[in-house]
């Protein structure tokens, strides 16, 4: 999936040694770590972890953390920054002693399914040894904001030029061109968060109405979602790949259930369909509702009769006035804006930081 990590990165890249590190692979003949460089990207290396799956779970994180100091020797990374995802990974890296630590909480990941039982706990760790923390969106900031103090709502941006590209015709995907219109499409993961109920009324109630969903299916039995001859399951595509797709729907959805999992999303998609300029229906989660649901520029509808209802509605619509409206707010975001905000207050912090230290080192001599 290319979403914010991949955006973010890409940009660090070009000033910076990039080094992702992925979730450890727990099931290896041997202990070890595998680097590669990104085929696209100058300046940036994926690094794979591997654990011998005769390593006991307690000795795990201690051969992890001496993975990460072979690394840090063998790369002569001396002058750096630790950027958490998750907090999981303060389990193997708490031992590091980065310039400024930095933690992009993208979304409430203890409330997603299969969560580890551990996960809060280090997340509070984390809020306690990071200068530094962005949120994926306002409702996840406003939860989150009494627990650092230094911390700053980063909404979902957007890489407009790709997928204003949509707004072309473009030649149909193989797997969508036989599909009939009117088509309503989703891209993105398939999970807990996906609203099984929403679609299958929908598919049941509107047999002449067809739905294309595009992503992996995890953490949910397949076997649940609706099957029937207009509910399309196309797999996961590449991101290059997305604009072919969306420009061949008549709407974007956004079929989210209302639960724990979806309580602080801000989903990526909302500014991407738009930028693609689909009229788009979402359920009401919170950061779609605020602000585009609010300033007109989705149809929010949590059951199918209204779901129904926002699409009727969406026909009878002055198409030119509304895209107009959504060019205007998009003019403002864009990935590259958000990485050159965050940089400023790393900057600031790092600042902050040294002036501290040289504080205490003053008061200590």
């Amino acid at each position: 999936m290319y979403q914010r990590p991949q955006h973010l990165m890409s940009r660090f890249a070009l000033d910076n040694r990039v080094f992702i590190i992925e979730e450890p692979q727990l099931d290896s003949p041997r202990d070890c770590f595998e680097i590669r460089k990104d085929s696209a990207i100058h300046n940036l290396w994926i690094v794979d972890l591997y654990i011998s799956r005769n390593c006991p779970p307690e000795k795990r994180n201690n051969t992890l953390k001496a993975l990460l100091d072979s690394l840090i020797y063998s790369h002569e990374i001396k002058n750096y920054m630790t950027w958490y995802y998750t907090p999981m990974a303060l389990q193997y890296s708490d031992h590091l002693h980065p310039a400024i630590i930095v933690y992009d909480c993208m979304d409430e990941l203890s409330a997603f399914k299969f969560a580890p039982t551990e996960l809060k706990e280090l997340e509070a760790k984390l809020f306690k040894v990071a200068d530094l923390v962005f949120t994926g969106g306002h409702s996840l900031y406003q939860a989150k904001k009494n627990l650092h103090q230094n911390i700053h709502p980063f909404p979902s941006s957007i890489d407009k030029a790709h997928f204003q590209s949509a707004r072309i015709k473009r030649t149909d995907p193989a797997d969508q061109c036989n599909i009939p219109h009117p088509r309503f499409g989703f891209y993105g993961v398939i999970d807990e968060r996906f609203h099984i109920p929403l679609i299958d009324k929908l598919s049941l109630l509107r047999p002449d109405w067809h739905f294309i969903f595009i992503g992996p299916i995890i953490k949910i039995d397949p076997a649940t979602l609706p099957v029937r001859q207009n509910t399309h399951y196309l797999g996961a595509k590449t991101y290059q790949q997305l604009p072919d797709y969306l420009s061949g729907w008549d709407v974007a959805i956004l079929p989210f259930e209302l639960n724990e999992s979806t309580k602080y999303i801000s989903p990526t998609k909302t500014p991407e369909y738009l930028a693609g300029g689909k009229p788009v229906i979402s359920t009401s989660i919170r950061d779609v509702v605020s602000p585009y649901g609010d300033l007109g520029l989705v149809q929010i509808a949590d059951t199918a009769e209204e779901f129904i209802a926002a699409a009727e509605a969406i026909q009878e619509k002055n198409t030119m006035k509304w895209k107009a409206k959504v060019d205007k707010y998009l003019e403002g975001i864009s990935w590259h804006k958000t990485w050159h905000d965050m940089t400023a207050l790393i900057e600031e912090a790092l600042e902050n930081k040294i002036k501290r230290v040289t504080k205490k080192e003053a008061i200590y001599v």
